[in-house]
């Protein structure tokens, strides 16, 4: 008679090697595959921010602090359904072409001020 109790602690499941994901692309259509990768990109895109005019003040304010002091901010900006992240020190900001030159230890860049959803001063 077989134990199978022993046969299952003699077993090593640690050598199997599952295949993954690859086992099933071969029976998909190439449509159904582009389907599933654009279902991705749009799973991931946030919402833009519905900001109101405190929310606009509270930016601002924390904007000019941080060039009257010369102190790094982190300045939260949404495009394209996509939250991007930036920090660093405010050189000079453009009314006219609205936007904010921000440097960082690296490069220096420019920020529009219409994407612009949070801003914090870092201290």
């Amino acid at each position: 008679m077989v134990n199978y109790e022993e046969e299952w602690s003699r077993l090593d499941l640690s050598k199997v090697q599952d295949r993954g994901s690859k086992k099933w692309v071969s029976m998909m259509l190439p449509e159904h595959v582009k389907m599933l990768r654009d279902f991705n990109v749009t799973i991931k895109k946030v919402p833009c921010p519905n900001l109101n005019e405190f929310d606009y003040e509270a930016i601002q304010e924390q904007i000019e602090l941080a060039m009257k002091r010369n102190v790094e901010i982190k300045i939260i900006r949404w495009r394209n359904g996509e939250l991007l992240y930036n920090q660093g020190a405010i050189q000079w900001i453009d009314l006219t072409k609205r936007t904010i030159e921000l440097e960082d230890p690296f490069s220096s860049f420019e920020l529009l001020l219409d994407e612009i959803v949070d801003a914090t001063i870092m201290e």
